[in-house]
């Protein structure tokens, strides 16, 4: 099931401006202000932002119960966070999917639509959530421990299904028809794919057995294509959240399917003969056209050089020439959270201000694993990590249930549409 905004009255409605934030922080600019979305720019500047914001519950249902109300601690803070950085399109990692929209919906107008502490309300009148894999029962001991069942038998880590789902967020009209979802698409018909071995046995990539593979999906939550109108331009939102590369054992099951999740974007925006392969829930095959815009966002689960992920995961979308990678997103609370927190972070290879996760100190420390990623025909303006320092008012944002809201930060990056590159 797709679900959009399910008010058509409010579809046809103009988005109304969102004032600009007060006492912005952590390295934050205002964005451009908005027009409605009807106002055919091609020049518009536009704010992209991705954030896993932990809006995830161990008992289903509970997502809608904690959002029915508008005083939940931890969704007051990620909404004020949201409200700060003032994203045109957002993506939402960790939110649990509910069938029809309910938990979106409860969140846009119990949390979004409600100003918090002096930040004004903002408003998305459109909205895209689909079913994830995550708690889906696979029926087949996956993670070989002798017992079939449980959250890591399904197809994505969960304990019931639509667990740490996605939620797309936009002041733009989406493209309800042209979207498309790849949760089926199955890991074994990418070629070259890095299926797992079992290292007791001498056969290769054997750790799932045919019958398993016949059936494994490559996501393990989903991939989504989701066309945003600006004007008279398309900008494809292309979202997921591969599995954490960790969790397993010398197989790297996981690590390996966390590079192949990372390499579907790669193939995907190259498009032509590298994107044959690819076919979605629906039916269609092949990647983007060439020429296409586009917004790779998501938490990866993968730093370039630090963590438990296979070398070279990430560098297939920082490295493709087709994406802009320029200007990694970066703030100086990152760089802060190295020096006082030690422990692993003294021993990294990535520049810290590049951090997007706060991580345990002495393993694996904090990483960079969140990713806004424009196309190369989109110029970068600005960009930051929202990582206020602990000197910041806005550092509150980053402490509360117990310890913090959510273990990501959120990453946003401006665009102009029409890079003098393309």
């Amino acid at each position: 099931m797709r679900t959009t905004s399910p008010h058509p009255v409010r579809l046809l409605a103009a988005v109304a401006v969102t004032a600009l934030c007060a006492g912005l922080g952590a390295g934050l600019t205002a964005p451009t202000q908005a027009s409605p979305p009807g106002e055919a720019k091609v020049d518009k500047d536009l704010r992209f932002a991705t954030f896993n914001a932990s809006l995830n519950r161990n008992v289903e249902g509970q997502l809608v119960a904690d959002l029915s109300t508008p005083n939940n601690a931890q969704a007051s803070l990620i909404a004020e966070t949201i409200q700060r950085v003032n994203p045109d399109v957002l993506l939402i990692n960790e939110f649990d999917y509910v069938a029809g929209g309910q938990a979106a919906e409860l969140f846009r107008d119990n949390y979004l639509a409600v100003p918090h502490n002096g930040a004004p309300a903002v408003d998305y009148p459109y909205y895209f959530v689909a079913p994830s894999n995550t708690g889906v029962p696979s029926g087949f001991d996956l993670n070989n421990n002798g017992v079939v069942g449980g959250a890591d038998d399904a197809y994505g880590f969960g304990f019931f299904p639509g667990q740490f789902g996605m939620a797309v967020f936009s002041k733009y009209p989406i493209q309800d028809h042209d979207i498309r979802t790849f949760q089926n698409f199955l890991w074994q018909d990418m070629p070259g794919a890095l299926l797992p071995d079992d290292p007791a046995t001498a056969a290769p990539q054997d750790w799932y057995s045919p019958a398993e593979l016949d059936v494994f999906r490559l996501s393990s939550k989903s991939h989504w294509d989701v066309p945003i109108s600006i004007g008279k331009k398309t900008v494809h939102f292309l979202v997921s959240h591969p599995t954490p590369p960790v969790f397993d054992g010398a197989e790297d099951r996981n690590g390996t399917r966390n590079h192949d999740e990372i390499r579907f974007w790669s193939d995907y925006v190259t498009g032509g003969a590298t994107a044959s392969y690819i076919y979605d829930d629906d039916g269609g095959t092949g990647g983007l056209a060439k020429g296409a815009r586009f917004v790779i966002a998501g938490d990866q689960n993968s730093d370039p050089l630090d963590g438990d992920s296979i070398p070279g995961s990430t560098q297939q979308l920082l490295e493709n020439d087709r994406i802009n990678a320029t200007s990694p997103p970066t703030s100086e609370g990152a760089v802060e959270a190295t020096a006082l927190q030690g422990g692993a972070n003294l021993t990294h290879l990535s520049p810290p201000q590049y951090d997007t996760a706060d991580f345990a100190d002495n393993a694996p420390g904090n990483l960079r694993a969140d990713y806004v990623l424009p196309s190369a025909q989109l110029e970068i303006l600005d960009s930051a990590v929202f990582w206020p320092l602990t000197t910041d008012p806005l550092y509150r944002l980053t402490l509360g249930f117990p310890t913090q809201p959510t273990d990501h930060r959120m990453v946003w990056v401006d665009v102009h549409l029409n890079h003098p590159r393309a």
